[in-house]
């Protein structure tokens, strides 16, 4: 009986390719063990049959973005803690096979409001990060917000063209209702609180805020809890 032995050196001597190939192979999703896709180059093999992929490229996995639906309340980093190929929506799981790699070295951006839900992105891309840090003052951002007591007169054609609250000047949104007790907000680079602000200057209280889409993004029929990977035709 042979002592285990990493899998990227099994690779190395299954198909002659170099050392830097086989971990290149591995960690992109070519390589199964026993049928299975394993991507960690030091995971030890010792009698299980090994297979590269035929169509297998030694180059280095293209980074990914990732659409989260986070629950109210849940920060970023216990978010990013959850994500897994466990937590990957039902309905997204064939646009590309979720590997380990995929999870490292991913990077929050774009805020939620205080207490909110929904599209939280997180990028292994810097030109995505980029894109959200440094252009944040012009992607539109929307919001579905749920409220309750009575607006009061012309609240509607006030939000939608700037308003004073508490001697704050609030910069004007596009503002609308999406039934009777659920306003939709698109705005620029939203403050912190200023939804709740908007809210209360017009005679409203929240009771919960879900944002759903950052640019031309949205997060789709993604559940609660759960992600997708953005596709190579969205752009925020």
């Amino acid at each position: 009986m042979t002592d285990p032995i990493r899998l990227s050196k099994r690779l190395i001597e299954l198909v002659g390719c170099s050392r830097r190939e086989a971990e290149l192979f591995i960690e992109g999703g070519w390589v199964t063990v026993d049928g299975e896709v394993i991507d960690e180059p030091q995971f030890k093999v010792d009698t299980q049959k090994v297979e590269l992929d035929p169509e297998a490229k030694a180059t280095a996995p293209e980074p990914v973005t990732i659409l989260f639906n986070v629950p109210a309340g849940m920060d970023a980093e216990t978010a990013m803690g959850t994500i897994s190929a466990d937590t990957l929506s039902e309905e997204h799981r064939f646009s590309k096979r979720p590997l380990k790699g995929h999870f490292l070295r991913l990077t929050a951006s774009t805020d939620l409001q205080a207490n909110a839900s929904g599209l939280l992105v997180f990028t292994q891309d810097w030109k995505i990060l980029r894109k959200l840090t440094a252009d944040s003052a012009k992607i539109e951002q929307e919001y579905v917000v749920e409220v309750e007591g009575d607006m009061v007169a012309h609240g509607l054609n006030r939000l939608n063209h700037g308003l004073t609250y508490k001697g704050k000047e609030l910069p004007p949104v596009k503002a609308s209702w999406q039934n009777e007790n659920r306003l939709r907000f698109a705005m620029k680079n939203p403050q912190p609180g200023v939804i709740a602000l908007f809210c209360q200057a017009v005679g409203l209280k929240v009771v919960a805020i879900r944002r759903i889409r950052i640019g031309g993004v949205s997060i789709g029929k993604v559940p609660l809890g759960q992600w997708r990977y953005l596709s190579g035709k969205e752009k925020f």
